[in-house]
């Protein structure tokens, strides 16, 4: 508020509370937990998990409204059709999607997958936020099963990506990630089986 300071006859601006400008409290939460989370070890290289080279079951954590899942199906589709999907449908904005997010991936575990991608589309710092919760990044650093996440665009980075085995800057590269192109695949067998018909001729 203003005020006037009688000896003088000068304005004053008293400032009781300050804070960032724009992303403001939420960033300052995201920093708070990022170094919190980085101080205990969960960011550190030696516990990334590798992903298989020829997964089995490719479980997905996403919404089923989203054109992230779309995406995904679409790209492991072309990739590598005989890979299995089993898709865990999850809240990815709002109060709720923070618990069902860490309930998917729990579920994907007991399932035994052999790799997860947790993903959503693009959206603002805000929409993104179920991804910048503690038990998300605990859920993520437990899971036996290794997380590739695919949250966001290129620029977007969240406290699940930190943790994750891999992170991927769209949903769509998460699932490139997940799976091998299978005519890649189809050209080493064929480079293989002509050395082998080479060598024993």
């Amino acid at each position: 508020h203003v005020d006037v300071y009688k000896k003088k006859g000068t304005y004053q601006i008293i400032i009781e509370q300050m804070q960032l400008a724009g992303k403001g409290a939420l960033y300052m939460q995201f920093i708070k937990l990022k170094e919190k989370l980085e101080k205990e070890g969960l960011f550190k290289e030696k516990f990334k998990k590798p992903i298989p080279k020829i997964p089995r079951i490719v479980g997905v954590v996403t919404s089923l409204e989203s054109a992230a899942v779309k995406d995904i199906i679409k790209t492991i589709g072309k990739r590598f059709p005989h890979v299995n999907l089993i898709i865990y449908p999850s809240l990815v904005q709002g109060s709720e999607a923070k618990y069902q997010i860490e309930r998917g991936i729990e579920v994907l575990n007991q399932l035994k997958v052999d790799v997860i991608i947790v993903a959503r589309g693009g959206g603002s710092f805000e929409d993104l936020w179920s991804f910048n919760e503690e038990n998300v990044a605990r859920a993520i650093f437990k899971s036996e099963i290794p997380i590739i996440t695919g949250i966001g665009h290129e620029i977007d980075f969240t406290i699940a990506d930190f943790v994750a085995d891999k992170r991927a800057h769209t949903p769509s590269a998460a699932a490139e990630l997940a799976v091998h192109d299978v005519s890649e695949i189809k050209s080493i067998m064929l480079n293989l089986e002509k050395r082998l018909n080479r060598d024993l001729a």
